[in-house]
């Protein structure tokens, strides 16, 4: 279940934050003090629940409701306001419920039986975490993969963030650029064949798109940490310290790019 939690007052957003965690510890949880943010987020991400403050500044509650409703229909609209006159307006947006704050965790399990979508429960995502060294893990624990250019394969697809890679690519990155002979066409389809083992295993069908001679990863099928941190997701903002992808050589390449948001950032 993947659930944004929208209020400009900090504090606030801290509470709701809280409650939520405490209901739903497993929930795919993010926090946003910035309506537009959350707008931009939601177009992109698939996501259950929206919990919205009423009272927000350039774009109120009930304006963002009807934003999020027109990028994603299914979505369900919870309220959470300290005043209770927005009540009616709030439930003309098909809203799940209204609730006022202070939220605690009994009335966020509670609104979960008004939902007027019912949350389907998927497969959980891989987690990728690109900032220090390249690793994956499924369900908190971390994927083996029993040859290191197959891990350094899925890496390598990762950091083109959807984009298809041919074969030939595939083969200058893992072998070098002046190696690339037919013979080692064998050897990248070894390594092709074992991350998609690994991954299959993990549950993640689907995760990796085969065409002719080319691949690419599904970016909406991951939570991956750069992923997150180039889409301004807020918790993320501090997560990136400098490394990325430390185990390849290639990936220095993208140090200067993160290095630059990072001070834009600050």
């Amino acid at each position: 279940m993947r659930i944004i939690a929208v209020d400009d007052e900090r504090l606030a957003l801290s509470d709701i934050e809280w409650a939520i965690r405490g209901a739903l510890p497993e929930a795919e949880l993010f926090c946003f003090d910035d309506p537009f943010a959350a707008l931009e987020y939601v177009r992109d991400n698939k996501t259950d629940i929206a919990y919205l403050d009423v009272r927000m500044p350039e774009m109120n509650g009930l304006e963002l409701a009807k934003k999020l409703i027109e990028a994603q229909s299914d979505i369900n609209i919870i309220f959470s306001t300290g005043h209770n006159e927005y009540a009616l307006d709030a439930f003309s947006v098909h809203a799940s419920d209204y609730l006022l704050k202070p939220v605690t965790a009994k009335a966020i399990t509670e609104s979960l039986e008004h939902l007027r979508t019912p949350v389907v429960k998927t497969a959980n995502k891989l987690q990728v975490k690109c900032f220090g060294n390249f690793d994956v893990f499924a369900e908190g624990k971390p994927l083996h993969f029993p040859r290191q250019k197959a891990k350094e394969l899925f890496a390598y697809l990762i950091h083109k963030r959807g984009t298809s890679c041919t074969t030939k690519e595939i083969g200058e990155v893992l072998y070098g650029k002046n190696e690339f002979i037919a013979t080692i066409d064998k050897q990248i389809q070894t390594q092709i064949s074992a991350m998609m083992k690994v991954l299959n295993e993990a549950g993640a069908e689907g995760l990796i798109v085969r065409k002719r001679n080319s691949l690419a990863v599904d970016i909406k099928k991951v939570d991956c940490d750069y992923y997150n941190y180039l889409n301004r997701i807020p918790e993320t903002v501090n997560s990136y310290m400098g490394e990325y992808m430390s185990n390849y050589k290639w990936a220095d390449t993208n140090i200067e790019y993160l290095n630059t948001i990072f001070a834009n950032r600050k």
